[in-house]
């Protein structure tokens, strides 16, 4: 069932997630399918709704500095700087976990990733439940991530038991995600581009590259994929007769001769086609095409996280 944030609706939301059930909310990044952090048995609902591999580990949503003590053994001097500069906001610190938290969040790994999103609703339903909350996006695992409420009660409405519809979300992308270890590791690229973390941390470490055995969400091989067969291509290189089957992704213009054609960013700006680079491919993947392709886009700032969600798409 999808209902509007309203006060009573948050709270319902609230008592659901108190309860043991599952509540898909917006964030600033995408839609999240959100459970107790602290409640396995609750936790494992979302692997199942999924069909989620229980090695691929969850974000733990929080509200404030007090709940992260619910689930951080330690707050390092370099997440302290991070967390002054982007929380509330989309960065993802991964750092060493309490007890408290069960291991099917963390895919038994001593560490627990966490974030404090910026979205209004996401604050106000992780306050009202009074937990930390669980939450990887509102998708079929592997599939393309929700950023409308529609598209998760298109995919994962029945198993849900209620979505919160907060209209489309900001970034479209996920959030970004860093290991603190002795020196901070870039582990995905998201909605915090490498050159806003370099501002505050000078030079960051990449592992960024594809993982059967990922320390965090997003370092798969394939995923954010839709059903239909993506590629990366510039227009020139898909051939005119192919055209006539296809769609294609644009970046700011339209190329002549497709099928169908979906542009990002008319004037070229990072954040809009962040923004709007699930929902052109959602759309698409409705139309019957024989296969999607897609424009290559400069992997400066945002183009960095549309391109790697790009790539594991056509892996």
């Amino acid at each position: 069932m999808v209902v509007p944030p309203t006060p009573a609706n948050l709270e319902r939301a609230a008592q659901i997630i108190r309860s043991g059930g599952l509540v898909a909310f917006p964030t600033e990044t995408v839609y999240g399918l959100g459970a107790n952090a602290l409640d396995a048995t609750a936790v494992a609902k979302i692997f199942e709704a999924k069909q989620r591999p229980s090695f691929d580990p969850l974000i733990v949503h929080i509200s404030d500095r007090e709940m992260l003590q619910q689930v951080v053994r330690e707050v390092p001097a370099v997440a302290e700087k991070l967390m002054a500069r982007f929380w509330p906001g989309p960065l993802t610190l991964v750092l060493p976990r309490l007890e408290a938290v069960p291991g099917i969040v963390t895919a038994g790994l001593p560490t627990v990733a966490v974030r404090m999103p910026a979205h209004p609703v996401a604050q106000a339903l992780i306050r009202k439940a009074g937990v930390p909350i669980a939450a990887p996006s509102a998708n079929p695992f592997g599939y393309l991530s929700p950023t409308r409420a529609e598209h998760v009660e298109r995919m994962l409405g029945h198993r849900v038991d209620l979505i919160l519809d907060g209209g489309s979300t900001l970034f479209g992308v996920e959030s970004t995600i860093v290991l603190l270890a002795e020196k901070p590791v870039l582990l995905r690229h998201g909605a915090v581009p490498l050159e806003e973390l370099e501002r505050v941390l000078g030079t960051v470490a990449l592992q960024v590259e594809a993982s059967e055995k990922p320390l965090v969400p997003g370092q798969l091989p394939q995923h954010y994929a839709p059903r239909t067969p993506i590629r990366i291509a510039a227009p020139e290189e898909v051939p005119s007769a192919l055209r006539k089957r296809v769609g294609y992704l644009a970046f700011r213009e339209v190329p002549k001769g497709f099928k169908v054609v979906k542009v990002l960013s008319p004037t070229g700006n990072l954040l809009e086609a962040a923004a709007h680079l699930f929902e052109a491919l959602h759309q698409l993947d409705r139309l019957g095409l024989e296969a999607i392709y897609a424009e290559p886009i400069p992997e400066v700032g945002l183009g960095r996280a549309i391109m790697d969600r790009l790539r594991r798409a056509s892996a």
